[in-house]
């Protein structure tokens, strides 16, 4: 490429591709993709975006191509990469000047330069460091301000580079440029604090500007830059100088108007300068000992003293409060509980803790974050009359404590105490005591700090389960508090019903639930909706609790029921119906069956929230969820809610549809359980089944899923189902098979295993494609023993119940293997008697013995050559099933199964579902568990004997092992 008729060719059509038109942008485009990989292309785009006369737009777009490129071409093992002439040219040009003056794409620059420092420095890019050391110190404003730019980025991507010769690296280049780093920033700092004095703003805006980047170079250099930083004079020296300059940073702050444009910048250093320590204290614990002490007089005199009054700001705050819970927490600073077990590091670092968290120290530190902290500020309860709801989704759990102050105290808050709780429960105790009582309505202060204390005795719920007695304090104090109406006191009323959820699982007695459900009964109904909203909350942990008995829930199933579902009306926000239905959906799944007389309202009204929630599918999955322990709840009932549900269904699992990519866990759960609970297969259930070639094909987690859907057809209505679908079924069963784990193999297996149990006639003929590869597997010793065992359990179904069908496979085998039908069929006796052990379900044990049999009576030499491995198999078999009766000394078939039994369900079982029932119809008909095993081996040696005559019979039986003869006779007596 001609760089000057280049330029003008890619700079005319650089700046089509900047613009609004879509018929010249698509073109332009195009043009540059093909020009991607042309040699010299990247060299142009450099001459475009180092000429400051052009348009800025275009010259922004030609620093995104070049980066991108960096991505794509400047690897030497890239297809199409750049050569490396032309990439010894684009380096030298990227650092030949620091003079960008548009701010944008001098960031842009510095980030590509840094790309490639990532690839190249400092092997092929040996000078990139000296040149940027050298231009910080150039005394031109804008140059300066851009190599120092440049400097942060380059070190930022050097220091994130983890393998052990680039950290080997980096730590080299640290301490090589650290002592100069740390010069620059000290220069820049002093320079803004004389300034400071002067009324030129821009000057002191621009130090400041240069003091953050060479902190933020500081910052990567001490944390990432040396093995051992304690062995470090300059980076131990930077880190107990940064503690004056953030004082010094913070008084200046006291003078600094908010609005002033250089407050952000400033905030943005004293923020920094707490990332630097708490950085450093995860990275190197023991290494920070030393400044462990200064670290909490630092943290403890700004956040819980006077010191900080009129110079902290909240994320300050939530720094401090960081800073002291890792060092509470830290685990490096815990001692052994065998002390000599214990490093001397460890022993140092616990015992500057000991010395600083005196008992004064933790008192105030504990009074001030529940007395101050915990406290619901102006803006909270603002937002709890203005936006009810958007004041209860919390900024809770996940790392929310880590940014946003009221998470950040409670955690800290609990770290302590956990730590401390020794000193701290009398001192919470204390709290708790000094408000006894109902506090007056009129004394907002004071129901403000009733607010922070019960908040901090949920909080240490479990740290002070042996110092309260909760069930005491509820029947004296909290349930009266509950009853106070007045409006003013709806922050207790909801803190209390707060706290009991707190309570539930860690210490409330059972007997005392009556008088709860009671409590939150008529709190459902109270005229605030927050505190509606916190009781259901705390109605979810009450059920939800391993204590939960249904019968004591009962009486006010009812009436919680319509109470709750009245407010999932009435919220308005998706997050607050979701929370809402969570609740609803709980109690369901807890009471089951009980639910019924009580759903009619829910039942209408789900289907005007679907429709709804168009946008929102996480609120579709809540919905989802509720139907799931909806259709448990309603069992054969849940009919009824089909024109809603089958809709709901396919759409959710349908994968052509974007929504499922949401809600297919939950809708195939769906489609699960409510063909458990069908009575009948109608033809919209039917339908359905259309989603799922389309889901077998996906072969995702959920494949699961969907054999037990399929199961559950063929249980639900075999005929009308498998005319349907057995043909696509077995196809995809084929494609299946060739790409499956072994667990995945047994579940397709298992549902062939099925078709054969609901029809032994039609069966076989359905799958027969798939039934070749199963003799295959018996005939080759298939290696893993569940997928054997399914093999010979297939095999025993077509044996025992379709003799014809088996002659045709073993005819069918026997060609494709080029031997004898009788000999084929040797082979596979004598492996299925070599690995029955391979078979531990007693059901299909006694499969395999009630198939093998069926092979009796037989002249057939092959088969009396194998009679030894087939009485084998039966006298297993028999062991297996045979249960002695102790008073008349018989024994009978335990497997044998007959109408008049029901199972017993006690109050902890589910009851049976539509499918139980239907399983235990088709176990009557199933040969296991309606022939008796002595009675079918007494038949077939009989006929045996009848066939051969009594010599002939004996000269068989001689052939057996005389200790299995002995246990075969002493089964069939009183034969």
């Amino acid at each position: 490429m001609d760089l000057n008729s280049a330029s003008s060719i890619v700079l005319q059509v650089l700046t089509q591709a900047t613009s609004q038109d879509t018929a010249v942008l698509k073109p332009a485009e195009e043009q540059l993709k093909q020009w991607e990989t042309q040699p010299g292309f990247y060299s142009v785009l450099l001459n475009i975006f180092t000429n400051h006369t052009l348009d800025v737009n275009v010259r922004w777009l030609a620093v995104l191509y070049f980066k991108n490129g960096i991505d794509r071409y400047w690897r030497r093992v890239a297809p199409h990469a750049l050569s490396e002439e032309e990439k010894s040219t684009l380096r030298a040009g990227l650092i030949a000047n620091f003079d960008e003056p548009v701010n944008q794409i001098a960031t842009q620059i510095s980030v590509l330069i840094a790309k490639v420092a990532r690839l190249d420095c400092p092997r092929q890019w040996p000078e990139l460091i000296p040149t940027l050391v050298e231009s910080v110190k150039i005394h031109d404003d804008l140059r300066q301000h851009r190599a120092l730019l440049t400097f942060y980025h380059v070190t930022k991507t050097l220091a994130s580079k983890r393998l052990a010769a680039d950290r080997k690296l980096f730590y080299d280049l640290a301490s090589g440029i650290y002592s100069f780093t740390c010069s620059l920033w000290n220069h820049h700092t002093d320079t803004f604090f004389q300034q400071l004095g002067t009324a030129d703003e821009t000057a002191i805006s621009n130090s400041l500007e240069r003091t953050l980047l060479s902190l933020k170079v500081l910052r990567k250099l001490t944390v990432q830059g040396f093995v051992e930083p304690h062995r470090n004079i300059e980076v131990m020296g930077f880190l107990h100088a940064a503690f004056e300059r953030l004082k010094q940073f913070l008084e200046c702050s006291r003078n600094i108007e908010v609005d002033n444009v250089c407050r952000d910048r400033l905030e943005k250093i004293i923020i920094l300068f707490t990332k630097v320590l708490l950085d450093f204290l995860d990275q190197h614990p023991f290494s920070f000992t030393s400044l462990i002490q200064r670290s909490l007089e630092f943290a403890v005199s700004y956040v819980f003293t006077e010191a900080g009054e009129g110079v902290v700001f909240e994320r300050f705050i939530v720094q401090c409060m960081n800073l002291i819970k890792m060092i509470v927490k830290n685990y490096a600073y815990k001692p052994s509980k065998n002390v000599e077990d214990s490093s001397p590091e460890t022993l140092e670092a616990h015992k500057i803790k000991a010395s600083f968290f005196t008992y004064p120290t933790l008192t105030e530190i504990c009074k001030r974050l529940v007395t101050h902290y915990f406290l619901l500020t102006e803006e909270e309860l603002t937002m709890w009359e203005e936006d009810p709801e958007g004041f209860t989704v919390e900024e809770t759990g996940g790392d929310s404590w880590k940014y946003s102050l009221r998470p950040c105290t409670e955690v800290l808050f609990i770290d302590i105490f956990h730590e401390y709780n020794q000193t701290l429960t009398p001192v919470l105790l204390d709290m708790v005591h000094s408000l006894q009582g109902p506090t007056n309505v009129d004394d907002t202060q004071t129901l403000l700090i009733k607010d922070a204390v019960y908040n901090a005795v949920g909080l240490a719920a479990y740290e002070l389960f042996d110092s309260v007695d909760f069930d005491q304090w509820f029947k004296t104090q909290l349930l009266a508090e509950l009853q106070v109406t007045h409006n003013r006191y709806k922050p207790i009323r909801r803190r209390v019903i707060w706290l009991i959820g707190q309570w539930i699982s860690v210490k409330f007695k059972s007997d005392l639930r009556p008088m709860l459900y009671e409590a939150i009964c008529n709190l459902l109904q109270d005229q605030d909706l927050v505190v509606r909203i916190e009781t259901a909350t705390t109605l979810k942990l009450t059920v939800d609790d391993f204590e939960f008995r249904t019968d004591q829930f009962l009486p006010y199933l009812e009436s919680m029921f319509t109470l709750l579902f009245q407010l999932l009306q009435e919220v308005r926000e998706c997050d607050t119906k979701m929370h809402v239905l969570h609740v609803l959906s709980c109690m369901i799944e807890r009471v089951n069956m009980q639910i019924r007389p009580y759903v009619g309202c829910l039942v209408q009204y789900l289907p005007l929230l679907w429709k709804q929630s168009e946008e929102h599918n996480m609120l579709r999955c809540a919905i989802l969820t509720t139907l799931i322990h909806l259709v448990q709840g309603l069992g054969a009932d849940s009919k009824n809610l089909y024109p809603f549900l089958l809709p709901v269904i396919q759409l959710s699992t349908d994968v052509s549809q974007p929504p499922h990519v949401y809600l297919l866990e939950d809708g195939l759960e769906l489609w699960l359980v409510t063909l458990e609970n069908s009575p009948c297969l109608t033809p919209e259930l039917l339908r359905i089944f259309q989603n799922m070639s389309a889901l077998l094909e996906l072969s995702s987690e959920n494949l699961r899923t969907c054999f037990k859907i399929i199961n559950g057809y063929i249980f639900l209505s075999p005929s009308e189902f498998l005319q349907v679908n057995a043909v696509e079924l077995c196809k995809s069963f084929c494609e299946i098979l060739k790409d499956i784990t072994t667990e995945g193999q047994v579940q397709v297996l298992k549902v062939v295993e099925n078709v054969l149990k609901v029809n032994p006639v039609l069966g076989p003929d359905m799958f027969q494609p798939l039934l070749p590869s199963v003799f295959r597997g018996i005939i080759s010793g298939e290696r893993y023993p569940v997928v054997m065992s399914s093999y010979l359990g297939i095999i025993g179904r077509v044996l025992l119940q379709n003799k014809s069908f088996f002659s045709l496979l073993l005819n069918q085998m026997a060609c494709e293997f080029g031997q004898e039908p009788d000999m084929l069929l040797g082979h596979v006796i004598e492996m299925w008697v070599d690995r029955m052990d391979n078979i531990t379900q007693p059901e299909r044990r006694k499969l395999s013995a009630l198939a093998l049999l069926s092979l009796l009576p037989s002249d057939n030499s092959i088969i009396q050559d194998k009679f030894c491995g087939i009485i084998n198999v039966s006298v297993e078999g028999l062991h297996d099933v045979m249960t002695e009766d102790t008073e008349t000394k018989t024994f009978k078939d335990c497997m044998l199964m007959s109408v008049s039994e029901e199972p017993k369900v006690t109050e902890e079982e589910e009851p049976p579902t539509e499918q139980d029932k239907r399983k235990k119809m088709l176990a009557l008909k199933d040969p296991v568990h309606s022939v008796s095993l002595q009675q079918f081996v007494y038949e077939k040696l009989k006929a045996q004997q009848e066939l051969l005559g009594e010599p002939g019979f004996q000269a068989l039986m001689e052939t057996v092992d005389t200790e299995i003869v002995t246990q075969l006779q002493d089964f069939l007596q009183g034969f």
